[in-house]
Parts: structure tokens; sequence; C-alpha cells
């Protein structure tokens, strides 16, 4: 796919008309360039000794806006986790001594978590490595991602102008 076109806007992405042929192709090669990241992805962090999810949570972690701590239920909604699994899983990575717990001052019954030491040098090879690979990648996201982007402002312009 190397066409950087618009797909052709004779049938909508959403609502009752069918999709053609271009807009399956293209989102299958969109599923197909996310499922390669995630597979790379996978792989790196099995490498440097952790679990995918482990590494998702410290990324979550440090990727925080304005804070070096999350909260549990924060981790739990940022994973899209259940609230015990997010416990389940901190419980791991302390023990990993990845992230460390420190109770709120103000609210005892809240739990900070923040990365130690170790899981910050983890992360930051990862994520080293993460970076690499989006920009080996990047340019067939962004292609893939603007034909999807022209096929929904099509749908838009033509479901306001059909009202």
């Amino acid at each position: 796919m190397t066409s950087g076109a618009c797909l052709p806007e004779s049938r909508a992405m959403t609502g009752n008309k069918q999709l053609i042929k271009a807009q399956y192709e293209t989102l299958a090669a969109f599923r197909y360039a996310l499922r390669r990241f995630l597979h790379f992805s996978e792989e790196a962090a099995q490498a440097a000794g952790i679990t995918p999810q482990q590494h998702q949570a410290l990324l979550a972690i440090k990727g925080f806006p304005g804070r070096e701590s999350v909260t549990v239920g924060e981790l739990a909604e940022r994973l899209q986790l259940r609230h015990h699994s997010a416990v389940g899983l901190i419980d791991r990575l302390v023990a990993e001594r990845l992230v460390s717990r420190a109770t709120s001052a103000g609210d005892r019954r809240q739990v900070f978590v923040q990365l130690t030491r170790r899981g910050e040098n983890v992360l930051e090879k990862l994520s080293s490595a993460h970076s690499r690979q989006l920009k080996r990648i990047g340019p067939e996201l962004n292609l893939l991602l603007k034909r999807l982007a022209c096929v929904d402002e099509e749908t838009f312009v033509s479901a306001k102008t059909h009202k």
C-alpha cells in the first residue's frame, strides 16, 4: 500500500452502507501494523526479563501526567484492569523491585506506586527500543491513519449533508 490518497467516498465507514474492498484492506493493513508493533513490544519486554503487562504498567506510571507516581485506581484505569488485578500486578512489580508503594500522607487509604531505580532502568531501555521501532514503522502507520481519517471525514461530511 503506497498511495496516501483517500479511499473512495462511494461508501461510508459507518452507517448502513457496506464497506468497499479498499476500506477492508486499509483496516486490515492498519491492524496488521499494530499487531507487528505489539509483537515487537511483547518480545522486547520478555527479553528484558519482565512481562508485557509489567512493561505497560511501568510505562503508565512513568508517563502519568503531572506526577511521578499513580494511585492503584489510576493504574487500573490506565491498564483497563479491575482494581484487584492491578493490586496483584503491583505485588509482582514490588517483588521484582521495579516499583515501590507509599501510603498517602493526606489519606492513609490511598496508596501511590512509583518506579524504583531498577524500574526506571528497565523502562529506559525498553522505551529507547520502542522509540527506534516506532521511527521505523511510523511512516507506514501515518499513511494508514491518513487513509482511515480521510474515510472518516468523508463519512462525517456525507452524513451531515444527507440529514
